[in-house]
Order: structure tokens, then C-alpha cells, then sequence
């Protein structure tokens, strides 16, 4: 059987999920993948919208771990469909009904996201969870039974994610402080599933364009979740009178939110796919990425907020909650971008520059304002971009030149 499209069988509704070539060309998104991700706009502007309520109202220390918490959901869910289909998405009528039950799960968890901040309860989310699952488990024994190159690999997949999903649900009757640390074990237990499966037969034939495609089209989403908190800079500045310094952060949250782009898709990243390990570090550390991109937009909304008055913390915090995402991501891209990156483009240094003149323009908030402030965060981004291409390409010039 060819591995470069799945056969279609005698039933028009029905196709084999043969496993997919991973040097297929023009290997892209599908219609069904991107309304996928629309489902977890939701689930991710809720999480921001809790965080960003939490900061404002000065408990920015248990608002930070419960979005941590969250995100993590929101994020393991995400990736666990993402690489599936990017090794067996045959686009027939049972793969689009179970994609549809995941997609419902998405939502019951979305709703569930405010217990966790109140009071850590995560009993809705693992209801949510429950609900994607399943779906989950049976693509993967389906694969196992129409992919018998790669059985014992999906049913590993299979039963791992049965097993961990049973000990969420043991872990609601788990009572504080244990919860915590059970929460703890079983995140390591997710993130050790497909490392385990991978390695117990044949590995899956994922896709490194696809796979980097389908991440960059989550930026994007979450990138999403900024823009709105732009617009509600400059809805402030014209709606209740003219603002220098609303229109200030609004621009400096553009610029933030473009120069965040502009680094992000720099491009590359997926050549450097040479390994599962090579693929699996830079897909989990994402979570650092796409984390701190989106608590960004929670970031200008609480500048905002301070801005008009209404927050209850001082402005170099307010401003600090916006420096400080943008600081993580370009740490965290950094850190990731080493492993898959020739060296002539990577330059660490300029990263660490960055940061500092980040922070820094924070701190300046108790003396410019936090609109000005985070302007400054903005020219300061942009201007990092010029000199990093401008750096990048002198660098990639001087080593074709001694090759």
C-alpha cells in the first residue's frame, strides 16, 4: 500500500488511514484543521480574560499559576490532535465526526476555565477533557487496525492516554494540597506518552512542514488575542475622550504584536526537523510560546486598565505584565530556535539585549506612564527585528563567502 494518500475504500464515506507520506508535497492544512483551531479562540481568550482580571486586581501570583495550569490543557489538547493528523488524517466522514467530539470537549473546557482560577477546581476541565479523549483513543485504534505497519506504536498511544485520562478523573477526588502535586505527575505522565509510544515500534510519519504550518497558524490565533487588546486601547482613547497616552500603548501594542510576528516567522524552523527528539523539543517547548504570547494580550489589557485608573496595581506592574511576556517569548524562540537553526542565524546575544532593554522600559513606567512605556517596549522590539536581520544576513554573506 502507497504511504502518499490514503486509498479510498469501496464505501464513498470511508477511507483507510493508511499513514502519510512525511515527504509529501504541498502538504497543508486542511479546512477541517483550521476549524479546529477556531475552537480554542474561545478557550484561549477565556484563560487570557481571567488572568488579565486577576493581575488587575493585584493577585497576579495565583492568577499566573492558575493560567499556567489552564493553558496547559488548552495547549496538550491542541497538540495531541495536531500530531495525529499530521500522520493520519484521512478527511472521511468517522475522522470528521470524532475531530467534531473533540471540538465540543474544547468548548466544555473552556467553560469550565473560571473554577480553576476561583478555587482550583478542575473538575469541568477534566470533563472536557474526558470528551476529547475518547475521540482521541479510538482514531488511535483505528490507525492501529488499518496501519499495521504501526499497531503496537498507536495502541501504545491508545492505552497511554486512556490510562493517564483515568487518573485526571481520580484526581478531582483529590484533596488540596495533594491535588497540586498530582497535577504535577500527570503532566509529566502526558508529556511522557508520546515519547514512550514512539519509541515502542515503528515511528509515526509526521510531517515537518505540516507540523511547523500548524503551529505557526496557532500564533497566529493567539496572536489574535493581542490585537484585542489593542482595540481596547484605542476604543479607550477615542470613547472617553482623546488619550496621548492610550493611543501611545495602542501603538506600542501594534508594535509589539508585529514585531512578535515578524520574529516568529523568520522562517526555517521545520528543516531543522532532523529527529523526533529534534521535533518533540521544539513542539513542547511551544507551550512556553504560545503561554506567553497570549497572557500579552491579558498584559495590554491590564495596562489599559491601569492607564484608566481602574486596576488595582501600581504602573510599573501593569507595564511589567506586558515586557515580561514579550521577554519569555523571545527567550523561549531563542532557546528552541538553537536546536534548529544553522548558528550563523541565531545570535543570543541580541536576545538578551532585547530583554533587558524590555524590562527596563517597564520599569520606566513609574516616571513616562504605562502608555508611553509600552510605546517604548514597541520601538524597542521593532528596532531589534532590523538589527537581527541586518546582523543575520552580514553573518549567512561572511560564511558563503569562506565556503
Amino acid at each position: 500500500m502507497s504511504e502518499t494518500t490514503s486509498p479510498v475504500s469501496r464505501r464513498p464515506w470511508h477511507r483507510l488511514m493508511g499513514a502519510r507520506d512525511p515527504d509529501q508535497s504541498h502538504r497543508a492544512a486542511t479546512p477541517l484543521e483550521l476549524l479546529f483551531d477556531l475552537a480554542f479562540v474561545v478557550a484561549i481568550a477565556r484563560a487570557a480574560a481571567e488572568m488579565h482580571h486577576a493581575i488587575a486586581e493585584d493577585h497576579a501570583v495565583p492568577g499566573i499559576l492558575g493560567y499556567l495550569v489552564v493553558f496547559f490543557a488548552i495547549w496538550w489538547a491542541w497538540m495531541n490532535f495536531t500530531w495525529f493528523a499530521s500522520a493520519y488524517d484521512c478527511d472521511d466522514v468517522p475522522y470528521r465526526v470524532l475531530t467534531l467530539v473533540q471540538m465540543a470537549g474544547v468548548l466544555v473546557l473552556a467553560v469550565g476555565i473560571p473554577a480553576v482560577f476561583r478555587d482550583f477546581d478542575i473538575t469541568l476541565v477534566v470533563v472536557g477533557y474526558v470528551i476529547m479523549r475518547v475521540p482521541l483513543v479510538l482514531q488511535w485504534l483505528r490507525a492501529a487496525r488499518e496501519d499495521p505497519e504501526r499497531a503496537t506504536t498507536c495502541r501504545t498511544y491508545a492505552a497511554g492516554i486512556a490510562l493517564v485520562q483515568v487518573l485526571w478523573i481520580g484526581l478531582t477526588f483529590v484533596p488540596s494540597p495533594w491535588v497540586y502535586v498530582g497535577y504535577l505527575l500527570l503532566v509529566a505522565a502526558e508529556l511522557g506518552v508520546p515519547i514512550y509510544a514512539e519509541s515502542r515500534g515503528r515511528p509515526t510519519t509526521w510531517h515537518p512542514e505540516h507540523i511547523g504550518e500548524r503551529y505557526g497558524l496557532l500564533t497566529l490565533i493567539v496572536l489574535g488575542e493581542v490585537i484585542l487588546g489593542v482595540t481596547n486601547a484605542l476604543a479607550g482613547a477615542f470613547d472617553t475622550g482623546f488619550s496621548f497616552s492610550l493611543l501611545a500603548l495602542a501603538v506600542g501594542g501594534l508594535l509589539l504584536v508585529f514585531g512578535l510576528w515578524w520574529v516568529y516567522f523568520l522562517g526555517g524552523d521545520s528543516e531543522g526537523f532532523t529527529t523526533l527528539r529534534v521535533a518533540l523539543t521544539w513542539g513542547y517547548g511551544h507551550y512556553f510560546v504560545f503561554a506567553a504570547v497570549a497572557a500579552l494580550g491579558a498584559g495590554l489589557e491590564v495596562a489599559v486598565d491601569a492607564d484608566e485608573h481602574v486596576a488595582h496595581i501600581g504602573s510599573v506592574a501593569a507595564a511589567l505584565s506586558v515586557a515580561i511576556p514579550v521577554a519569555i517569548v523571545l527567550i523561549a524562540l531563542s532557546a528552541l530556535r538553537t536546536i534548529v537553526w544553522s548558528r550563523e542565524t541565531r545570535n543570543p546575544v541580541l536576545i538578551a539585549v532585547l530583554v533587558v532593554l524590555l524590562v527596563g522600559a517597564g520599569l520606566l513606567a513609574g516616571v513616562v506612564g504605562v502608555g508611553f512605556s509600552v510605546l517604548l517596549m514597541g520601538v524597542v522590539l521593532a528596532a531589534g527585528v532590523i538589527t537581527f536581520l541586518t546582523l543575520a544576513s552580514r553573518r549567512i554573506a561572511a560564511a558563503d563567502a569562506r565556503a
